[in-house]
């Protein structure tokens, strides 16, 4: 009887170790392997700047060096109202930039209230790699960009002037939902090592108080970067991407498990249910990415999209909106 005993439990347990192997084996076998290099960014604009990343990334280049050299061919565009040179100025008629970016080892550098420098995203590099700051501001980001070699030039543009004086007729400060190119870049990428890395870039909320800063420059609002999960970033209204660190949020729902499209919807729904007033009047939209190259979108009314560029893709996408 004992022998019956071990040869029936050896049997059924040796059962149970190959029939296990042979799942685990086949799960191993089916699982996807990650999609990169891939590169996305916010708005139209996303897909000149995409293509720009997009030489870096296919030639095995890091995701850092892709994300800044994308987000300058849009702050390098004058006919782009919302951005870098040509960007529409203050209510004083000045044109002010806000920047950051971060990479794959936490490291970051973020320039605010900057004037007269058409590439606040470099400024904001050269914070990252060559002070103990994360962010410089005004006077202080002056000095230092003309420090590292950066060359002053006005960045009004005769059209945006004319944008400018034709609002003082009014000066009404109502944001509008959706324009055309919105008020910001946001990219993150995902590199041929693995790696990810982020960037953002605006000249801001058209017509804002002298001095206002929103969300691009600050890092876990306006864009965050965890190598271990994912990264995202934020474009529309700055002040209600702040009021819940909208970029950090995702990215801790992604660690939880989420998924970058749910992840985005989450932190949309988050505004929704906490400023219940105020949200019809104003857009927020969200762009996540994970290290598996997943992403997703989704903004508060309808009119954000995203441009994807990988191998096999090279997108503009109407991104998911809150539809209560």
């Amino acid at each position: 009887m004992t022998d019956r005993r071990k040869f029936l439990k050896s049997t059924i347990f040796g059962g149970l170790a190959v029939s296990t192997s042979s799942v685990s084996g086949l799960a191993c076998s089916t699982k996807p392997s990650p999609k990169k290099p891939i590169v996305i960014s916010t708005w139209n604009h996303g897909k000149e700047a995409n293509a720009a990343a997009w030489e870096v990334l296919s030639n095995k280049g890091r995701a850092l060096d892709a994300v800044e050299k994308g987000v300058m061919v849009t702050e390098a565009d004058p006919d782009n109202a919302t951005v870098g040179i040509g960007g529409f100025p203050d209510r004083d008629g000045n044109v002010t930039l806000d920047a950051c970016i971060m990479d794959e080892n936490d490291n970051c550098g973020s320039v605010a209230f900057l004037q007269n420098f058409k590439h606040p995203i470099s400024v904001a590099r050269k914070v990252m790699e060559e002070t103990p700051h994360v962010m410089l501001v005004g006077e202080g980001a002056k000095r230092f960009a003309l420090s590292q070699g950066f060359e002053e030039e006005n960045l009004l543009t005769p059209k945006a002037e004319a944008a400018w004086k034709k609002w003082l007729e009014n000066q009404e400060y109502q944001p509008e939902i959706n324009i055309e190119n919105h008020d910001t870049i946001g990219m993150v990428a995902l590199d041929e090592n693995g790696h990810l890395s982020g960037a953002c870039t605006t000249s801001g909320a058209a017509w804002k108080m002298h001095g206002r800063v929103g969300d691009s420059p600050i890092i876990g609002a306006g864009l965050f970067v965890d190598n271990e999960v994912g990264a995202a970033t934020a474009t529309g209204l700055g002040e209600f991407v702040i009021k819940i660190c909208g970029a950090h949020m995702i990215v801790e729902l992604m660690r939880q498990g989420y998924s970058p499209q749910e992840a985005c919807e989450q932190a949309v729904n988050r505004i929704v249910k906490k400023y219940p007033n105020d949200y019809k009047n104003l857009q927020v939209g969200f762009l996540a990415l994970n290290k598996n190259g997943e992403y997703g979108a989704y903004s508060i009314h309808k009119g954000f999209n995203f441009a994807v560029r990988a191998h096999d893709q090279d997108d503009l996408i109407d991104a998911g909106h809150y539809s209560g």
